[in-house]
Formats: structure tokens, C-alpha cells, sequence
């Protein structure tokens, strides 16, 4: 479980334009895609439940105690 944690990301949604699926001020979970990266974008879980890419300008990635995490996860 400690690996499993280890490997979330979240992050702070700071600029939500054109995108009804985000909410400022919101902490997201952000998977791994290194392609969209590359391109200056942030494979997130939004308001839909679903992943889709968002410009990585939008976030600011944080860290979360283990805690913090499940609690996150739980409330999905």
C-alpha cells in the first residue's frame, strides 16, 4: 500500500477557462502519460469521472500526506 501512494499524483487547479469540467481552487488526481507531458499537458480525473488532458498550465502539482490521499480517493 505505502508503493501504491507513493505513486499519486494530485494537483491544484488554478485557471479553469473553457473547461466546465474543472473547478478552481479543486484538487485533482493526475495520471501518468508522459507523451501529453511532453506537449505541455496533464492527463486528469475531472468533475466527469473520466481522464482527459488539460494544459498544465491550469495546475500547480502539490503534495499530500498519505492521509490526505485516501481521503481524496474515497470521496470519488
Amino acid at each position: 500500500m505505502e508503493k501504491e501512494m507513493e505513486d499519486r499524483v494530485f494537483a491544484l487547479c488554478i485557471e479553469n477557462k473553457d473547461c466546465e469540467d474543472l473547478e478552481k481552487r479543486k484538487i485533482y488526481r493526475i495520471l501518468s502519460d508522459d507523451e501529453a507531458s511532453k506537449e505541455g499537458y496533464l492527463r486528469v480525473i475531472d468533475e466527469s469521472g473520466e481522464d482527459y488532458l488539460y494544459p498544465q498550465s491550469y495546475f500547480v502539482l502539490i503534495q499530500l500526506p498519505r492521509e490526505a490521499q485516501e481521503a481524496l480517493l474515497v470521496a470519488r
